[in-house]
């Protein structure tokens, strides 16, 4: 890892953690030594970083020197807020810490009013219906569906059965009670959702789908909002 990327990553997690972040806080997160610690914070406080605290007593990054100050409005602070929470908790592991990720990012950059605003907002996401354990890495998943290459799934349905599906993975839905990946599946020959949960290996293959993503994901749900009118129009249908 070079210098620059680990004072990146240093000020990413002084962003992330709650302060004061002790030095062995940041070994344990960065895998580095003590002394490595006190250096790059003694050099990230040279290039403008205002960092509060010190050795046995924990740090606190101020003002961070590389990023400038953002404008939002009250409410859309709220907002920010609110969605970045409820992402940290209906979201696969890897989203929700960089939503945790991003609201430090947020709080560092905007006036000390309302960074106070951010850190004791008045809003905030709750779901008293766990999350399923997912068993794949989704940022990997995720990858695969941004470099638009199909994948094979080993998924078990809801009656227990186990298959192999290559699918073209096209986008993501987190609902209530679950996260789903749309997809074309081969082995159908049409849409299908598969719950993530319900994965419990994928591969990437070499076949690529580009450009077509964007038109399938569209159509895709197209055709899950057209189910949605059906089924709301024949459940309001008089006998």
């Amino acid at each position: 890892m070079s210098r620059t990327h680990r004072l990146f990553q240093m000020m990413q997690t002084l962003r992330r953690l709650p302060p004061p972040v002790t030095a062995n806080r940041l070994s344990d997160e960065m895998g580095m030594s003590l002394r490595t610690i006190y250096r790059d914070i003694e050099a990230l406080r040279g290039i403008g970083a205002v960092i509060d605290g010190e050795a046995g007593f924990g740090y606190t990054l101020i003002e961070d020197a590389a990023l400038p100050p953002l404008g939002f409005e009250d409410d859309e602070l709220e907002a920010l807020v609110l969605g970045l929470r409820d992402v940290a908790v209906i979201a696969d592991p890897a989203l929700a810490q960089a939503a945790t990720s991003a609201l430090a990012k947020i709080r560092a950059r905007v006036p000390p009013r309302q960074a106070h605003r951010l850190q004791h907002a008045v809003l905030d996401a709750h779901r008293y219906a766990p999350r399923p354990d997912i068993q794949v890495d989704v940022a990997k998943l995720r990858e695969a569906t941004w470099d638009e290459v199909s994948v094979i799934l080993t998924y078990t349905d809801a009656k227990g059965v186990a298959t192999e599906r290559r699918v073209d993975p096209l986008g993501f839905v987190y609902l209530d009670r679950s996260n789903v990946l749309m997809a074309w599946c081969h082995l159908r020959h049409d849409f299908r959702t598969f719950r993530l949960d319900r994965i419990s290996h994928f591969e990437r293959t070499a076949n690529s789908f580009r450009p077509k993503r964007v038109s399938m994901l569209r159509e895709h749900l197209e055709r899950i909002r057209c189910n949605i009118t059906e089924s709301a129009e024949h459940r309001t249908r008089p006998d």
